[in-house]
């Protein structure tokens, strides 16, 4: 009997290969690195598209790409202003032609050595391959907390598992970059969308290459932001942890309110307890002002989703179609690598 598991998966001999990169302020590098992302590709895809997607860059980025938009292959889309990393992303996967995509920074840090493999693990009936990021020795002790204080809140709350130190790095088969255009929406929180999605996957563990030039543009405000952005997306966890938090009160004011009513009734009350009721009064006032700050998160959400604005804006969109490598062989693998590289 046939299951759904053992289903031929096709994969097009010819098949074409999108690479989405998000760049924002990545001028100083950017031209290097679309030269060795075409060398890479030009050893195994027959057919590709690069789309680079300029997040409102405050550098020189549109005069380094200048000299490059005559060149086949290569598609640029400029934004009128910076919309954040995840609307690039999602314009990436909006414009992409191609039967498999593959997302990936531009400063150097994904290796462009991995592609081929991922493009093998495709090919074998794999329909997402990730990056994950095997050492992580490098970030501050303060990132690494609060990277992991953020999977560990996902796990307890969210219906979905988003695999650790996993990123933006990735290889998605058409079917897939279909069901996520289909999300509508705008506060998006892209490593939650691909979990959410489903779909056959699987981890490409890998070691981040240092950037080629400059500082990551992520401060430690821009990844809360975006931190915040998932948890408010895919769990209502911090709504029932404040729920909790005002049982737990009012059931020690209950107590308390005993306790005082009996120390009344059996010694008296000479010394009214003005100190206990500043500290109630500021605790309570605390703990409301928290609770209303969460709740006022979901509703910013909410908000936002409502008003129905683009995700973002395109102020250009030159597009010189799909790049034909007349060198790569068709896209294939033998027996040994599709076994070796099947599903469980």
């Amino acid at each position: 009997m046939v299951t759904l598991t053992a289903l031929p998966q096709h994969r097009p001999a010819d098949a074409l290969i999108s690479c989405v990169i998000p760049a924002y302020n990545e001028a100083a590098h950017l031209a290097a690195f679309l030269r060795d992302l075409r060398k890479t590709l030009e050893t195994f895809a027959p057919r590709y598209e690069i789309i680079v997607v300029n997040d409102g860059s405050k550098d020189n980025t549109n005069e380094v790409m200048a000299p490059l938009l005559a060149d086949a292959g290569l598609r640029y889309i400029s934004f009128s202003r910076n919309f954040g990393k995840e609307a690039a992303l999602s314009a990436g996967i909006d414009a992409a032609k191609g039967d498999a995509v593959i997302l990936l920074d531009g400063d150097y840090q994904h290796p462009l050595e991995l592609l081929s493999e991922m493009v093998r693990l495709w090919v074998s009936g794999i329909d997402m391959v990730y990056g994950v990021i095997s050492d992580r020795s490098n970030e501050s002790l303060l990132k690494r907390w609060g990277t992991g204080m953020f999977y560990h809140l996902m796990e307890s709350g969210a219906p979905i598992t988003i695999p650790r130190n996993a990123g933006d790095f990735r290889l998605m088969d058409r079917k897939v970059v279909n069901a996520l255009r289909q999300l509508p929406e705008r506060n998006r929180f892209m490593k939650g969308l691909y979990a959410w999605v489903g779909f056959s996957s699987i981890a490409l563990p890998f070691v981040p290459n240092d950037r080629a030039t400059g500082v990551s543009s992520f401060s430690y405000r821009s990844l809360s932001r975006l931190a915040l952005a998932g948890v408010t997306a895919f769990t209502t966890l911090p709504l029932r942890i404040w729920s909790a938090v005002g049982v737990v009160i009012s059931i020690i004011a209950i107590l308390y309110a005993f306790w005082i009513a009996g120390e009344a009734i059996l010694f008296g009350n000479d010394v009214p307890g003005w100190s206990t009721l500043a500290a109630g009064l500021m605790f309570f006032s605390g703990v409301q002002l928290i609770s209303i700050g969460v709740l006022g998160e979901y509703v910013g959400r909410v908000y936002d989703e409502v008003k129905k604005r683009p995700l973002y804006v395109v102020a250009h969109d030159i597009d010189n179609g799909a790049f034909e490598n007349k060198t790569a062989d068709k896209i294939s693998l033998n027996t040994e690598e599709k076994e070796a590289h099947a599903p469980d």
